[in-house]
């Protein structure tokens, strides 16, 4: 893969993970309160693992492959 094409995954990962890491960490922090920050990690990162690699990958890999490999929309 190439460096523009890394840079483009690059962009639409962080597009995709970054309000998801918001949600959760809204969603975890009244219940972990008081926690060690090491402690709320081990609870959020299998669950960011398994949205990443089940949902947000194949969700971007489907709808914008084109994109990232720099292939411009065919127009009819």
């Amino acid at each position: 893969m190439s460096l523009p094409a890394r840079l483009r995954l690059t962009l639409l990962m962080t597009l995709a993970v970054y309000p998801v890491v918001t949600l959760y960490l809204y969603v975890l922090m009244p219940f972990t309160n008081g926690w060690d920050i090491w402690q709320r990690s081990l609870i959020l990162v299998p669950m960011m693992s398994a949205t990443i690699v089940l949902a947000v990958v194949p969700f971007i890999n489907k709808r914008f492959s084109g994109f990232i490999a720099g292939r411009k929309a065919a127009t009819a």
